[in-house]
């Protein structure tokens, strides 16, 4: 299909508004790293992303769907395809009927593109507990929910009750929490390649006093150990069973290692940092570094946590 012919297709599903071309990457990635994508499309309805999501894979033609591309290294020739952005259209929240059994749980329907601080801090100001943990993760729920989200002793499958999602077969489909099978940065979700939609997550209610404090505690936390005012993806390796990821490179003398803009943080070893100009290159080479040490120095070898997006 040439390139005429795509974005006829996609204007006529998703309207002129929400189809781009040659947008820019870093411009959709905490990382601030990226070239070009062909399309970048941004549905407003669930019968949008599944007309678009079929029509790619009936045409065969290579997609990917984000949120807030928090967890993203996106090549510095782009991507070869659509990006299919799950944002402000799908960013709204609902609370449901309380549970009858429990008359201080609080049901919440939260979709896909809802970004994980906003909704902590909607909650908070009703007085909802439970989600703090989260609250202050740049990530969005649809991948929080993909990717069992975690942080201060919190998970996501401690507070999912149901998601909706739809299949690789455009069908749609809603699983309970013991249906999931969720993991350290895993889920069915993630292993089945479905698309989250919508997430039903269950709280309870608190101390609205009490509920600012623990973010406010947690804020701190995070502001004193995290390189927060570096674009990053976050945690850049999965933690190794037994080990911290970060102590390992620390331990290796990696503290501060740089490859051209791309940072080991000195704050914390764990975090890859984009010190302003940093390419994918930059970072691909200094993870390629961080690996090969500390597997001659302990024996054990990062995995990445950081999703690649384009060619490497």
């Amino acid at each position: 299909m040439d390139n005429k012919m795509l974005s006829e297709a996609l204007i006529s599903m998703l309207g002129a508004g929400n189809v781009r071309t040659g947008e820019l990457m870093k411009t959709h990635t905490t990382f601030r790293i990226g070239g070009a994508a062909d399309y970048y499309v941004t549905p407003q309805a669930e019968k949008q992303i599944a007309d678009v999501i079929a029509f790619l894979k009936k045409s065969d033609i290579k997609y990917i769907v984000i949120g807030n591309g928090s967890n993203i290294l996106v090549s510095d020739e782009g991507f070869r395809g659509v990006v299919v952005e799950l944002g402000d259209g799908f960013s709204d929240y609902e609370f449901l009927q309380d549970s009858q059994d429990n008359s201080d749980e609080v049901l919440v329907k939260a979709s896909a593109g809802m970004k994980l601080t906003r909704l902590g801090n909607q909650l908070a100001a009703n007085g909802i507990a439970g989600f703090e943990f989260a609250t202050g993760i740049p990530g969005c729920i649809g991948g929080a929910v993909r990717m069992n989200a975690g942080a201060y002793g919190g998970e996501m499958k401690d507070v999912l009750k149901e998601v909706t999602v739809l299949t690789p077969e455009g069908g749609v489909l809603t699983l309970q929490a013991d249906e999931l099978h969720m993991g350290y940065r895993t889920s069915v979700i993630k292993e089945a390649g479905y698309i989250v939609l919508e997430a039903v997550i269950s709280l309870e209610k608190g101390d609205q006093e009490e509920i600012r404090s623990r973010m406010q505690e947690l804020a701190g936390m995070r502001t004193s150990k995290q390189p927060l005012s570096y674009p990053s993806a976050g945690s850049t390796f999965k933690r190794p069973e037994g080990y911290f990821a970060g102590k390992l490179i620390m331990d290796s003398g990696l503290r501060g290692y740089q490859v051209g803009g791309a940072q080991v943080s000195e704050k914390h070893c764990g975090f890859v940092i984009n010190t302003g100009n940093a390419t994918a290159k930059d970072v691909t080479t200094l993870m390629s570094d961080v690996q090969r040490i500390v597997l001659e120095k302990f024996g054990v070898k990062l995995e990445p946590e950081v999703k690649f997006l384009g060619e490497f």
